[in-house]
């Protein structure tokens, strides 16, 4: 490994002979100690055992002016530099229930799922972070609202007189509008569940009876409204499909006709943080439907629909899972009494660890003692239950005995006082040296009794790129769940990272000595937010801020980049910075930032790019199968290199605000085999608005993403952001 990022400064040469001066001193060296030797020619045998020599002093002499790699790792040890270990991928699973049950289900913590195993492919296993409870939801009011305000505070109860709840739960009366008779945008039909329910993260079948309205106008398959749940900070959407919605927007469409009373579900996946809240006079879980303005849907409500009876249950639940495995009661050994004892995790790398996932010593005569981990021993005294454990190896290694100069005695025993530990240990007469320097030996943790049982009450394994897998992927329950018919995930996992190189440590030892642990500067910000990310944050930014004492740092969390190769790149979806992860790196910087700073975490604006391209190829590519083949790898290579992660020039990822050029694209493909020429390079740009991707035809042909900005591409059929090469 080289070492050119480092400063070059001016070094010593401390041996400065080369291979001939070895030679010739060798040979003035001859008449002294063999006078009998007078051939000093090539082409005597003992002239070239002199030059064979000389070459291998040589070559230790040029190993002898450098520092070995073992001695750089042993510097970073020193400063107690470990290679970070793997980050698991983050998802949602959603397990559904076979049927509906009489009282509320509780899914516990730890339970697995994984994706199906193949010849190829292991399973890769996931589990459940914390327990996920399925209620009995009930529908405590029915209101309406002219306006979708934000904080609804003008709400009526027009069901108030005409519907009454029935002992199962379910309302229903005589035939009431949702909407005003004159639907607008931003009408609004509230539910407010029971608070006292656990429906957080709960599948809900919201159950609609009416008559089929065909007179509401509005086109079924694209109706003109929206379905949101209060997550206690905004309205989240909570109808992942317009397939979810079989009244289709209330239209009962080819459920029959005429006056008939026709009942369909609506199938709403509320999020996993669903809290109780007041609004007006109203308080429990809210949700609502939400009429909408018709421009992109060619068609509105001509007139409000209408329902008759409303009920609501659970179909299972929502909660999320990471990729890991847990490990129980695994037996370590046994202690053989002796400072810095080491012991072997079986299933490293082991994932940070929770509350609860620790030692367990079990003396041969006392009771069970639960041990400390931490991350070094330097401010362990000898009675101190701490062990430390390398995440990467599974390494766990107990207090060592150190032998320190008899003269800082006195600082150490200062420090041991103010922290109000022990006393130190006694001092033991060393053998007298000629300097009659003293030693002083130091127990740093406590020493397991001989004979002691390890056990490692719990610990998870896992992570790794392997863990981004796509959506609908995990099917398989490894774990025995009763009334559990099926489980799938949603939405792709997210955040997995492989282990880090020894190289990659290297690049962070410069900003762990600039910033120790403490966020002042921009720079800080931006490597502490990827070590709070531990493996899955891929690039940081934190731009100037004109908000006294508020400080913004852009995230791209790491992504799943097999989709390079397979020719559809990378959505800016796949790269959103997920609650758990936000969560994660706040509470790690709020440790560090000075007082009265506040942190923001944002994301990039993504701005996406479509290319469409003219080449010529040289005339050895005229058949049909080279031509697809080289087609391919142009493509492969627009995705890699308009791409946030492996993008740019120097393929970290496309650098921030950056613009893109049609000589980058250029300057790309006529470094490719069998190109010969090229044509007409038009750029595109996608940029979002709203909840909509608008593609257009970039600006004089370049396009700007903005100081904050990011390029990145995908394929997409329904926006045409796909790279479009066509040959000559």
């Amino acid at each position: 490994m080289d070492f050119n990022f480092l400063p070059q400064l001016p070094k010593s040469n401390l041996d400065d002979r080369a291979y001939q001066d070895l030679v010739d001193e060798c040979l003035l060296r001859i008449p002294r100690y063999c006078p009998e030797w007078t051939n000093y020619n090539p082409s005597d045998p003992g002239v070239t055992m002199v030059e064979l020599f000389a070459w291998l002093t040589d070559q230790m002499l040029m190993r002898f002016n450098q520092v070995p790699r073992r001695n750089y790792v042993a510097f970073l040890e020193m400063l107690g530099i470990r290679l970070q270990p793997p980050a698991p991928a983050r998802t949602e699973v959603t397990f559904y229930l076979a049927a509906s049950l009489p009282q509320v289900y509780h899914i516990p913590a730890g339970v697995e799922v994984a994706t199906e195993r193949t010849e190829t492919d292991e399973a890769v296993v996931f589990s459940t972070d914390r327990p996920l409870a399925i209620g009995l939801p009930e529908i405590n009011h029915l209101l309406t609202a002219d306006r979708d305000d934000p904080l609804p505070s003008l709400l009526t109860n027009p069901f108030a007189n005409l519907w009454t709840r029935q002992s199962d739960g379910r309302w229903e009366g005589r035939e009431q509008s949702i909407f005003n008779e004159q639907p607008r945008p931003g009408n609004s039909f509230y539910l407010v569940l029971d608070g006292a329910q656990p429906t957080e993260g709960n599948v809900l079948a919201l159950t609609l009876s009416g008559e089929a309205a065909t007179s509401t106008g509005i086109n079924p398959d694209h109706p003109p409204r929206r379905w949101e749940a209060w997550d206690g900070e905004q309205w989240v959407p909570i109808l992942l499909a317009e397939g979810d919605d079989q009244t289709r927007g209330f239209s009962f469409h080819e459920l029959g006709g005429g006056n008939t009373l026709h009942t369909a579900d609506v199938i709403l996946h509320l999020p996993q943080r669903f809290p109780v809240a007041q609004f007006g006079s109203y308080q429990g879980r809210w949700m609502r439907c939400v009429c909408i303005d018709s421009e992109i849907y060619q068609s509105r409500y001509s007139s409000s629909p209408r329902l008759v009876r409303v009920d609501v249950r659970s179909i299972g639940g929502t909660i999320d899972v990471s990729q890991c495995q847990t490990i129980h009661e695994e037996l370590l050994g046994e202690s053989n009494g002796q400072p810095g004892q080491t012991v072997q995790l079986q299933g490293p790398p082991v994932l940070p660890r929770l509350p609860g996932e620790q030692l367990l010593v079990l003396p041969p005569d006392g009771l069970p003692q639960l041990w400390q981990e931490v991350s070094d021993f330097a401010d362990s005294g000898p009675n101190d239950y701490h062990y430390t454990l390398d995440s990467l190896t599974g390494r766990l290694q107990f207090g060592p005995l150190v032998r320190e100069p008899g003269q800082i005695k006195e600082d150490i025993y200062e420090r041991s006082r103010r922290q109000t530990r022990d006393t130190l240990l006694a001092v033991q007469a060393s053998p007298q040296s000629s300097t009659q320097t003293s030693v002083l030996e130091r127990q740093y943790g406590a020493i397991p009794p001989r004979g002691s049982v390890f056990k490692m009450v719990s610990y998870r394994t896992g992570g790794g790129q392997r863990g981004n897998v796509q959506r609908h992927t995990l099917r398989v329950v490894k774990t025995a769940v009763p009334y559990v018919a099926q489980v799938t995930n949603h939405i792709p996992a997210r955040h997995g990272a492989d282990a880090e190189s020894l190289e990659e440590a290297v690049l962070r030892v410069p900003r762990f000595l600039r910033t120790r642990d403490r966020a002042v500067t921009p720079e800080d910000f931006e490597a502490l937010t990827e070590q709070a990310g531990q493996g899955a944050v891929a690039r940081t930014l934190c731009p100037p801020s004109t908000t006294p004492g508020l400080v913004e740092v852009l995230v791209v969390p790491q992504g799943n980049t097999e989709g390079i190769e397979r020719e559809v790149g990378l959505h800016p979806n796949a790269l959103a910075l997920t609650p758990t992860l936000r969560q994660q790196i706040l509470s790690f910087l709020d440790e560090r930032r000075l007082l009265g700073v506040q942190v923001a975490l944002g994301e990039p604006d993504y701005v996406g790019v479509a290319v469409q391209l003219e080449v010529g190829l040289a005339p050895e590519y005229a058949n049909p199968q080279a031509q697809t083949q080289t087609l391919s790898r142009l493509r492969t290579a627009l995705y890699r290199f308009l791409n946030p992660l492996t993008g740019g020039p120097n393929g970290k990822g496309w650098p921030f605000g950056a613009p893109l050029y049609p000589s980058d694209i250029i300057s790309l493909v006529q470094g490719h085999d069998g190109v010969r020429y090229l044509g007409t390079v038009l750029l595109f740009e996608l940029r979002q608005q709203d909840d909509r991707w608008i593609r257009t035809l970039a600006p004089n042909n370049i396009v700007t993403p903005g100081p904050q900005g990011l390029i990145c591409s995908w394929a997409d059929n329904a926006l045409r952001s796909s790279h479009v090469i066509s040959l000559l």
